[in-house]
């Protein structure tokens, strides 16, 4: 399951890396919540459209095609630095010191391996879409009113290519704290317990005053 987390920092280069990093994820996430966000007023328009004026938004299925991408994608390197994204840590979260190390390692070196495969597979998707000698550099559009494709195509690379960023810094990070034993490494997500959730959440509502 997702749980909250903590990202330690200090003046070490992985964790300046890390702070580097960031602010892309973050831009990327807010991409993809405007995204949403929009999808619900183009909702509106055309429901609007169709139930008053009986004419409904012109594409608006091709449009929600367009915005998956950035709704569903954009957003995943953020997370993954966060600790928010979904995972199953009913056994890995009983474990401690070196071995929850190594164990964390295996699984993002796993992770990595298998998004390295998936941007190769996207940006060679992408290719076969995008071409500058067609109207639009476009092999393909979609179907209602023919917008190019591949402008949401190129979104899933970019995006997994940033998570492959993250990933190599989180490998990073963990194969630091299992090589120093360390108990509180930075530029990894440490998983909060039920009472520092707590203890966080009472002091964040403190400064709030």
């Amino acid at each position: 399951m997702a749980g909250t987390a903590t990202v330690l920092e200090d003046s070490s280069l992985l964790s300046r890396l890390d702070r580097a990093l960031l602010p892309v994820e973050w831009f990327m996430a807010l991409l993809s919540g405007l995204a949403t966000f929009s999808l619900m007023f183009l909702a509106a328009y055309s429901v609007t459209g169709r139930e008053f004026f009986e004419r409904p938004l012109p594409g608006y299925v091709d449009l929600i095609e367009i915005l998956m991408p950035l709704i569903a994608i954009m957003g995943v390197s953020y997370v993954q630095r966060s600790g928010t994204h979904i995972r199953m840590d009913i056994i890995v979260g009983a474990l401690k010191g070196r071995v929850l190390w190594l164990i964390e390692l295996i699984m993002i070196l796993l992770i990595l391996v298998l998004m390295v495969a998936l941007v190769w597979g996207a940006w060679a998707h992408f290719d076969r879409s995008f071409d500058c000698a067609r109207p639009l550099c476009s092999r393909d559009s979609s179907i209602d009113i023919s917008l190019p494709i591949w402008p949401s195509k190129i979104i899933v690379p970019i995006a997994f290519a940033v998570l492959c960023a993250r990933l190599v810094l989180q490998a990073a990070g963990y194969a630091r704290a299992f090589w120093f034993n360390l108990e509180r490494p930075v530029a990894v997500p440490l998983i909060q317990s039920v009472a520092e959730q707590a203890r966080a959440e009472a002091e964040s509502l403190d400064g709030a005053r």
